[in-house]
């Protein structure tokens, strides 16, 4: 199958954040900076510097008073750094890269970067998951420190730039389920088993393909990409290697990660050679449910709305509204949003308001530990525009694979 190539944005260049924000948040807190201090893996920092190394420790600071950011990279990495955080940039927000201090932690580098701002005391805004030592360095330096949420409230709301990123990543995300669907529509059963290009057809050898076609468009697998047959179709995270039997439900569940850093999000439910039994009636369930949760997204639409109606399609269909991991029913939340963190707020089964540029999943289940388990998931954008979402990257959805995919 020829894959969709993405076009716009090019994915190995990530969007530049605009820091502009942290002028309101210091004007409302009364605050005189903010400091935050980790590594490449850590989403937020990320979001922030749009820094993609090293994998120790970095500190980035606000200063408000001359609304200026400061990057605290290592000085084998300056060069990384002016590309990505300065270069790359076009907000008003003055910016600049520290390279002294080489060897200090990065707390004592960011007590360091306010004193030579001016901000010798005063009140400094810290995420919640500033590391421990980093909040100690600020403390004995004279800083008060106040936990604020402000960096995760704005990513939530997407900029175009991001959600062509998501977007790019998500046609990718389709290609692999085209790919997988193609496999199963091509496969035979012997004895009960199905069989694909001369052997026994497993979740291993389904991921590995899928996986290919990931890597083939320059998408990282990231460990993500979840299968389950049968009974293992109810495990949420299965990654496990199980033979695929005719008649049982087979969950395609693929969450890749982009160079840029962003995530798509897809889950598919196939059955080959099924006898339109439980998994049937499951499969119908859930994609009623989904088709409602999506009839309630919107701009204002409290999130946990759409959890609730979904819960309840499912309920309608004779299955468990709540149940724990491991029961009968629907066991987890509708949704969660999606970017840099494959799971990030806005969450859909909890009260906050939906809002344009939000990108969510949609993603209702039922479950059944001795049968096995039905998912459907779309990743959505939040618009203005009628009907108030748009799918990224819409796939078919289908029980029987077909190979025009």
């Amino acid at each position: 199958m020829k894959t969709t190539q993405p076009t716009t944005p090019d994915p190995g260049s990530p969007p530049a954040t605009s820091l502009e924000f942290f002028n309101t948040v210091l004007a409302d807190t009364d605050a005189d900076g903010f400091v935050h201090v980790g590594d490449r893996f850590d989403d937020e920092l990320r979001y922030l510097t749009r820094f993609s190394g090293p994998d120790r420790p970095y500190a980035f600071v606000y200063t408000g008073s001359k609304a200026t950011a400061t990057l605290c990279a290592p000085r084998l990495f300056h060069e990384q750094a002016q590309t990505e955080f300065i270069d790359r940039a076009s907000d008003t927000t003055h910016r600049q890269v520290r390279t002294e201090q080489v060897g200090e932690p990065a707390g004592i580098r960011a007590v360091s970067t306010l004193q030579a701002a001016g901000i010798s005391d005063g009140t400094i805004l810290v995420p919640q998951q500033i590391p421990h030592d980093a909040a100690l360095y600020l403390e004995q330096a004279g800083y008060e420190l106040r936990s604020t949420d402000a960096v995760t409230v704005q990513r939530q709301r997407k900029t175009p730039a991001e959600i062509g990123c998501l977007r790019c990543v998500q046609q990718v995300t389709a290609a692999g389920m085209a790919q997988a669907e193609k496999i199963l529509a091509e496969s035979t059963e012997k004895n009960g088993v199905l069989r694909w290009s001369g052997a026994a057809l497993t979740t291993e050898v389904l991921r590995r393909q899928i996986n290919a076609i990931l890597a083939q468009d320059g998408v990282q697998p990231a460990g993500n990409t979840v299968i389950g047959a049968g009974s293992s179709a109810a495990d949420l995270h299965f990654t496990g290697v199980e033979e695929i039997n005719a008649g049982e439900t087979v969950l395609i569940d693929i969450s890749p990660r982009g160079p840029h850093g962003y995530y798509g999000d897809m889950t598919r439910t196939f059955v080959v050679e099924g006898d339109g039994g439980w998994e049937r009636r499951a499969y119908v369930a859930v994609e009623a449910a989904l088709d409602a949760a999506l009839r309630q997204l919107a701009p204002g639409v409290d999130a946990a709305t759409v959890h609730e109606e979904a819960a309840a399609e499912i309920g309608a269909y004779g299955f468990p509204m709540v149940a724990e991991e491991g029961e009968i029913g629907f066991t987890h939340g509708t949704g969660h949003g999606v970017g840099l963190s494959l799971h990030e707020p806005p969450i859909l089964s909890r009260e906050t308001p939906l809002e344009s540029g939000m990108v969510v999943t949609v993603e209702p289940g039922v479950y059944d530990p001795d049968r096995g388990g039905v998912r459907l998931e779309e990743l959505v954008l939040i618009t203005a525009a009628e009907p108030g979402y748009e799918i990224l990257a819409p796939y078919p959805r289908s029980i029987t694979p077909t190979h025009s995919r």
